[in-house]
């Protein structure tokens, strides 16, 4: 994988739905739409089932219930004015890169998931893993106003894929 990606497929069906190649290439579109270079970061995005992910739940939300992706900024890097952009991270050395953080995917929940709204399962995974990396970056949802601006970067950063708007809007 590349130096500043870790992805690691403790359930073997993420091998299957390739999640390496479509984390880099999520990753890589977040890094491009925010005008980032992916030297001096890293980042581990991992593949598991959803029993796995119900434990992380519980253990670091107080849900012990699958969901479909977690995600563990290394710190807080939120924008304080709602709907304003989080500053952008500072790339470290080479040899010390900024960890960003790290994200987890319920296999089980995903392909449900994109079953059920008629998706493919890459561009669900996709979206999902944009969705991770931006809150690893300080984007979150809990006000409005950062939910939109979010809501329209993962728009943005998807159609740099050719993959539709996960919200139903038009392109």
């Amino acid at each position: 994988m590349d130096e500043f990606l870790d992805v690691i497929c403790e359930d073997p069906r993420w091998q299957e739905a390739r999640l390496e190649d479509v984390a880099l290439s999520a990753v890589i579109a977040t890094f491009d739409e925010l005008g980032l270079a992916p030297k001096g970061f890293s980042l581990c995005i991992m593949g598991c089932d959803d029993a796995r992910i119900a434990s992380l739940n519980g253990q670091f939300r107080g849900k012990g219930a699958p969901t479909n992706v977690l995600s563990w900024p290394s710190q807080e890097r939120g924008a304080a004015l709602a709907g304003a952009h989080p500053a952008p991270p500072v790339a470290g050395p080479a040899d010390d890169p900024t960890h960003l953080g790290d994200i987890a995917l319920a296999y089980d929940t995903c392909m449900a998931e994109a079953d059920a709204a008629q998706k493919p399962p890459f561009a669900h995974i996709t979206h999902l893993i944009v969705h991770g990396v931006l809150h690893l970056l300080g984007y979150d949802h809990i006000r409005d106003a950062d939910g939109d601006v979010m809501e329209a970067l993962e728009t943005r950063i998807l159609a740099r894929l050719e993959l539709p708007d996960p919200y139903g809007g038009l392109q």
